[in-house]
C-alpha cells in the first residue's frame, strides 16, 4: 500500500509543479496565456500516451505471436493474467536478435496490456524464473503504470520546450523590453526539468518495486524473481552490442532490469550467491534480509539517475517478501 501511496504522491505532485509552472509563467509575462500554455502543454501529454505503445513496439521490432507459434509463453501470460483478474494481454517476442535478455510491457489499459520477450530470455531462465518474470510484467499492467510513467515522462519534455521558448524568445527578442525576463523563466524552466527528470526517473524505481511485489502475490516465490534477476544482471553484463543498447536507450524503463547497469551490479550480487551455485535459493534470500546494505556515494548516485533500483536492494525488498512462499 505504502508503493501506492508512494506513486499517488508522486503523480500529484508532478502534475502541481506542471500546473503551477505553466500557470506562473502566464501571470508573469505580458502577451502569454497561461489557458494556451496548458493546452499545448496537455496535447503534448495526450500525443505521448497515444503514441507511447507504438514507439515502443517500434523501436523492439515487436512480432505479435500466435499460440501455435509460442504455446508455452501464451499458457504462462494466460495463467499470470487470469491470477491477476486482467484480461490476457497481447503477447510479443523482439525480433531485435542481437539485444541481451529481457522482458518488457506496456499499453494504456488493462484491455490494452501487450507482454513481450526478447528471444534470449526464453533460453536463459527456467520456467519458474519465467512465470515470475512474466508475473512481474503482467503486475505492471494490473496496476496500470505503463500508462502513468508515460504520462508523467512528458512533464520534463514539457518543461524542457518552455526553457527552449523562452531561451530564443530572449536571443532572438532583441532589446525588447521583458527579453531579461524570459531569460530568467528559460533558466529556471531548465531547473525545474532537471528536478521533474529525477522525480520521474523515482516513479519508475517505485514502480520496479510494486511489480516484484505483485508477482510474488501472483503466487511466484520471490527466489524465482530474485534468481531471474540475478541471471539477467550476469548474461547482461557479458554483452558485447553497446551500439544496440543505444538504439533502445528510450525503451529501457520498460524492461525488468536496466541492462547498461549491469556491471556494476554484477560485484554487488556475486555476495548473494553464497554457494556459487549461479542461482539464489529460498535460504540465500532469506540471508539477506536481515543484512545492512552499505552502497558507495557512486551507487547510490548512480541509482539516483535511474530508471531501475539499486539491484542488491531490490532483491533484498524481495526478501522481505519470503514468508510464505519459499
Amino acid at each position: 500500500m505504502w508503493l501506492q501511496t508512494r506513486m499517488f504522491l508522486l503523480v500529484v505532485l508532478l502534475f502541481g509543479i506542471l500546473y503551477g509552472v505553466i500557470t506562473g509563467i502566464g501571470y508573469a509575462v505580458g502577451g502569454f496565456n497561461p489557458i494556451v500554455f496548458l493546452f499545448i502543454g496537455f496535447g503534448i501529454l495526450l500525443l505521448q500516451y497515444l503514441l507511447g505503445p507504438s514507439i515502443v513496439s517500434w523501436t523492439m521490432r515487436v512480432k505479435w505471436v500466435s499460440e501455435k507459434e509460442a504455446p508455452e509463453l501464451h499458457k504462462i501470460v494466460a495463467e499470470q493474467a487470469e491470477r491477476a483478474g486482467i484480461p490476457k494481454p497481447r503477447v510479443g517476442v523482439s525480433q531485435l536478435s542481437a539485444v541481451p535478455p529481457n522482458a518488457f510491457a506496456f499499453g494504456r489499459t488493462h484491455g490494452d496490456g501487450r507482454v513481450c520477450v526478447t528471444p534470449a530470455i526464453l533460453r536463459l531462465l527456467s520456467r519458474d524464473e519465467l512465470k515470475a518474470v512474466i508475473g512481474h510484467e503482467v503486475s505492471h499492467i494490473k496496476h496500470r503504470d505503463m500508462a502513468v510513467i508515460t504520462l508523467l515522462s512528458a512533464i520534463p519534455l514539457i518543461m524542457y520546450w518552455i526553457a527552449m521558448t523562452f531561451m530564443f524568445r530572449s536571443m532572438f527578442g532583441g532589446r525588447r523590453e521583458g527579453a531579461g525576463y524570459a531569460v530568467l523563466i528559460g533558466l529556471g524552466a531548465f531547473v525545474v526539468y532537471f528536478i521533474t527528470n529525477l522525480l520521474v526517473l523515482y516513479g519508475s524505481r517505485i514502480r520496479e518495486y510494486y511489480a516484484d511485489l505483485g508477482s510474488v502475490k501472483l503466487g511466484n516465490p520471490p527466489h524465482h524473481m530474485a534468481t531471474a534477476l540475478y541471471k539477467l544482471v550476469y548474461s547482461n553484463a557479458r554483452y558485447k552490442g553497446r551500439q544496440e543498447l543505444k538504439e533502445i536507450e528510450g525503451v529501457k524503463a520498460f524492461f525488468v532490469n536496466d541492462p547498461s547497469r549491469a556491471w556494476n551490479e554484477v560485484r554487488e550480487l556475486a555476495q548473494v550467491d553464497t554457494d556459487l551455485s549461479g542461482t539464489i535459493d529460498a535460504n540465500e534470500l532469506a540471508a539477506l534480509r536481515s543484512k545492512t546494505l552499505r552502497l558507495s556515494t557512486q551507487d547510490k548516485l548512480m541509482e539516483i539517475m535511474s530508471t531501475h533500483p539499486n539491484m542488491l536492494k531490490r532483491i533484498q525488498h524481495l526478501s522481505s517478501l519470503a514468508p510464505g512462499y519459499r
